[in-house]
């Protein structure tokens, strides 16, 4: 990777930079990792926030990050990695448009949230 004026050293100063910021998150933070597995065929992902009539998943997560595993079929095929307070905002967009119930006996409700919403 180069920058505006094909200079490899400042692209791999950048690069190194995002690399301990990534470190930093992964070794310091408490992170949700959830996997969803209709992505593919939903084009969303599924958030949960209340389930047998009490709050829970977003609502009551102490997470400072969400981690999405996309599965199909078994593989993992990427991970959204995203802020907890962005993903509640991207949550509370939907929620009146997008709630379902799922999960056991579909006594969870739920927030389908778009995948694209993710990379704006």
């Amino acid at each position: 990777m180069f920058n505006k004026d094909n200079r490899f050293d400042m692209a791999l100063k950048k690069a190194e930079i995002r690399e301990k910021e990534l470190a930093d998150i992964l070794g310091d933070k408490l992170i949700e990792i959830k996997t969803d597995s209709q992505w593919k065929e939903t084009g969303n992902l599924a958030i949960e926030f209340k389930s047998r009539g009490k709050l829970s998943g977003i609502s009551t997560s102490e997470a400072e990050y969400y981690a999405f595993i996309l599965d199909a079929n078994g593989y993992t095929e990427g991970v959204i990695f995203i802020r907890t307070e962005k993903l509640k905002i991207l949550t509370r967009k939907y929620f009146y448009t997008n709630k379902v119930f799922g999960g056991d006996d579909n006594t969870s409700e739920i927030i389908l949230v778009p995948i694209e919403e993710f990379v704006k």
